[in-house]
């Protein structure tokens, strides 16, 4: 959509020839703060699926690859349908792999504003259970067998391709 404002006119008073500079189109990036507390698993048709780095619980973080994302509204009706389909994929491919007694699925963004969704495996012997996971105990680091066993399991499970950019 053009915006009179953004043109400019040949003369001062005519409007007869209004050019517009060309807008750029802005491109995603990751937000550095899950950057730094995930570990990439793949990228789905919609969202970057991500591992959080805390063994204390099975943790994903699903990113819609689109710039400037805050709310679910902020995505086209379609690609919130298409969000919604993915983070279900992930929650059943987390339980299938992880046998957890219940999963936690949020979307809050108060501390990291780019729209994310948490896939949260939650278990009854867990550090937090029944609260949620916040701030209970600090994270845990995973073994590194742990960790890339649980990777390619989740990989293969939600069929998901290798992170590009």
């Amino acid at each position: 959509m053009c915006h009179p404002q953004r043109g400019h006119r040949d003369k001062p008073g005519d409007d007869s020839r209004i050019w517009f500079a060309p807008m750029t189109e802005p491109t995603w990036s990751l937000h550095t703060k899950l950057a730094e507390d995930t570990v990439p698993v793949g990228d789905l048709a919609l969202t970057r699926v991500l591992l959080a780095n805390d063994a204390n619980y099975p943790w994903l973080i699903l990113v819609p690859r689109r710039p400037a994302l805050i709310e679910l509204i902020d995505l086209e009706e379609n690609e919130q349908v298409q969000l919604l389909g993915e983070v279900a994929a992930a929650a059943r491919a987390l339980k299938d792999i992880t046998a957890c007694d219940k999963l936690n699925v949020a979307a809050l963004g108060n501390q990291v504003s780019q729209l994310h969704v948490h896939v949260i495996g939650r278990c009854h012997s867990d550090a937090a259970w029944p609260q949620p996971v916040w701030g209970v105990v600090p994270p845990a680091a995973y073994d590194p067998a742990v960790r890339d066993g649980l990777l390619g399991a989740l990989r293969r499970g939600l069929q998901t391709r290798p992170v590009s950019g």
